[in-house]
């Protein structure tokens, strides 16, 4: 059922939001949580689709491929397909190619993302560039030390995001964000990032739906790598309390988002599409 605060967003934001004409949602956290649909996530999108609203889901997530990250959607009841997701990785995959072509890579990340690395060329040893991407059981003492060797000698950083923690049914768990930190601070370097929250990344976004950011709204769990960002970059921010979503975070962030709702299931009132909330 829509709860009173999105009823009361959704009439306050009545104008505002009237132009809008592409969302772009974020997944972990806000459709799912370790990949199984939130209450109303399904129909929700499906109602957003119904009213012609473009949709495009962007993702930090970079243990899998855009290919696999449809796939499990839709094998959990969401009508999408690859086109439909935009990853850091694919993202990152971009940025090096216009920024540093044929650049040698060292990858730091858990899970097979080498589909959407297309074009990078990734070794072992002598890179000129360490890409960070997701934590896992790799990001062990080991492989750390290694890639702060590589950044003591001259190698470039790339961060494909700087998520600190995420949200699993087992609670948050942490993310190589935090890891992140501690290489900037002990090789006195500074990360480039390419995913949530770069500027570049909703860049790329907007372009994959050929929408102005002024027509474009953001829905997230992340108060700051989502919403603000998004504000950021000129779009409209929606922020809701499920996946990785902490009061105390939200009070002590560095802006207010746009709007603040329960879940997804509550996005279609907001945009005064009627309830959404009508079935899973």
């Amino acid at each position: 059922m829509q709860s009173e605060e999105s009823a009361r967003a959704a009439e306050a934001g009545a104008g505002s939001l009237a132009s809008v004409r592409a969302l772009l949602v974020d997944i972990d956290g806000v459709l799912t949580v370790s990949w199984r649909p939130l209450p109303g996530a399904v129909a929700a999108l499906r109602r957003v689709r119904a009213a012609g609203l473009e949709v495009l889901l962007v993702t930090n997530t970079t243990s899998r491929t855009r290919a696999s990250v449809a796939g499990t959607l839709a094998a959990a009841g969401f009508a999408v397909d690859e086109r439909d997701v935009l990853t850091a990785p694919a993202v990152t995959a971009a940025h090096l190619a216009e920024h540093r072509p044929g650049a040698r890579c060292l990858l730091l990340n858990s899970g097979d993302i080498a589909a959407d690395l297309a074009g990078v060329t990734l070794v072992e040893d002598d890179p000129e560039v360490v890409v960070l991407g997701g934590a896992g059981p790799e990001f062990d003492y080991t492989a750390l030390n290694r890639a702060f060797g590589h950044l003591q000698h001259g190698a470039r950083l790339i961060a494909m995001h700087r998520n600190l923690y995420w949200r699993t049914d087992a609670g948050l768990q942490l993310d190589s964000g935090a890891f992140l930190l501690g290489l900037e601070r002990a090789a006195r370097v500074e990360a480039e990032v390419t995913g949530k929250p770069s500027g570049a990344f909703f860049a790329a976004a907007l372009s994959r739906l050929g929408v102005p950011a002024r027509h474009a709204l953001m829905v997230g769990d992340d108060v700051e790598t989502d919403v603000l960002a998004a504000q950021r970059a000129g779009l409209t921010g929606v922020l809701v309390r499920t996946g990785k979503f902490q009061q105390e975070v939200l009070e002590r962030a560095s802006g207010t988002p746009d709007h603040v709702v329960d879940s997804f299931a509550d996005v279609p009132a907001l945009l005064g599409l009627g309830d959404g909330a009508d079935g899973r």
